[in-house]
Parts: structure tokens; sequence; C-alpha cells
């Protein structure tokens, strides 16, 4: 699990250098996967089914802007000055599934939706603070809730994180909402993906044509940011890294 998470953080290191306004969400696709083929893996979204049975067509989710999650690269979306983008990334390496998401700003972007995505990584690690052996999943979704809904922004409820292993979705799902105390028992060793989904405006959201696309239903802007953590005794164990996009 560390070693598919930290080629998760390294991938979307490699993305990072080619954010740019100009570039398409499908050259970031292409660059993405050809580093996860590279280094051994494959890239875990790749022909993923949904409920619509509609396979995922790409190696990462590309979210721009309005789009809060599952964004299908394509040559059409340019990202453009102003712009945010989340890339979702999962990998399998050697049996086993890293997932990480992080949301960057393209060019110059507005002071309001700089905030937005301060606050929602600050509101993940306020929610891994809480995956602790012994506390409950309601801890975590309560942590992200009272960070972000303090500022007013939206938190998504029909999407989670989740359990993750040799499966990159399993039990239990991990809220973003929830009460101290609530849900089931945190125990040693578990692996989730904590990922908090939070929208500038309204937090109602809406399926695109594509089956897939994910959107806020006022149009206004999301951020959504995400790590694989193992649940300890006093401090989670982070897997997933957010180092190499920042260097």
């Amino acid at each position: 699990m560390r070693k598919a998470n930290r080629l998760v953080g390294m991938t979307l290191g490699e993305i990072a250098k080619h954010i740019e306004p100009g570039v398409t969400t499908l050259q970031l696709d292409t660059v993405a996967e050809e580093f996860i083929r590279d280094n051994g893996a494959v890239p875990a979204f790749k022909n993923f089914p949904n409920p619509f049975g509609r396979p995922y067509p790409a190696s990462i989710c590309t979210s721009v802007n309005d789009v809060v999650v599952h964004g299908i690269p394509d040559e059409k979306t340019v990202l453009q000055d102003g712009d945010i983008i989340s890339v979702d990334c999962g990998v399998l390496l050697d049996g086993f599934n890293g997932d990480s998401c992080y949301t960057f700003c393209v060019g110059e972007v507005k002071p309001e939706i700089k905030k937005l995505l301060e606050v929602t990584k600050e509101s993940l690690y306020k929610g891994i603070a809480s995956a602790v052996a012994g506390r409950h999943i309601g801890d975590i979704g309560c942590a992200v809730q009272s960070c972000c809904e303090a500022y007013g922004y939206g938190v998504v409820r029909e999407l989670t994180g989740h359990g993750i292993g040799r499966q990159m979705h399993e039990e239990p799902a991990v809220p973003n909402y929830g009460k101290v105390g609530a849900g089931i028992l945190l125990k040693e060793g578990m692996c989730i993906a904590i990922e908090p989904m939070i929208t500038l405006g309204e937090r109602a959201i809406c399926l695109k044509p594509d089956r897939w696309s994910i959107k806020t239903r006022d149009g206004k802007p999301a951020a959504h940011f995400e790590h694989t953590v193992v649940v300890r005794r006093g401090k989670a164990e982070i897997l997933s890294s957010f180092e190499e996009i920042e260097q």
C-alpha cells in the first residue's frame, strides 16, 4: 500500500509540471498513463465500471471548475487562466491500490476560490487527525464538515471516501459529514481514503450527460483533496503524498 500510494504522489507531481493555460485535459491523462505504466503499475481508474455499466475511459479524473469529481479528460477541454482543476489518480501496483487527489490553480485564480482550496485542504488534514484507532467514522466526517461549513461552503453528501486495499473501493464508506461517536469503530491497520469534496456555493450536485462527470447544480466551483491513510493508535499514517506536487 505504501508503494502504490507513493507512486500516486509521484504521478500527481509529474502532472503538476504540465498544468498551465493552453493544456488539454487529455494531454494530462497521457502524461499520467505513461508515467504509471513506466513505473510498473496500471491506472486503476481505466475501465472501472459505474452503475450505468459505462467503463471509465481514462487513467485520471480531471474535474475543472464546477465539476466536483469524475471529469473525463478530452481534447476539447483546454485549461484557461483562472481555472481550477482537481486531478484524481489511482494506481494498481503489485495487487494493491493507491488513491489521491489534488486541486490545482491554473494561472491567476480569484482569491475567494483560492480560499476554498485552502480550507478544503485544511479540512482533509482535520479529518485525518480524527482517523485514530478507538474513534469512529463519524468523527472524521464531523471534523471535515465543521471546518468547511464554518466558511459557508457546501459539503457534498452523495459522494464519500472509502476503504481501500486490494480493491479500489472497499468498506467502509467515509462521509465528509457526521457526528462524533457515530458510525463504525476505527481499528488499527484499517486503510481508508479520506476525500473532502467541497463547494463554494450550495452542496447540490447533478450528473452530466456523459454519465460520469458530477458538477455543482449552481455552477459554482468545487474543490477536492484526498489522501489514503492507515488508522493507527495516536496518529494516522498518511500513505499518499502532496510533497512531489508542492515541490
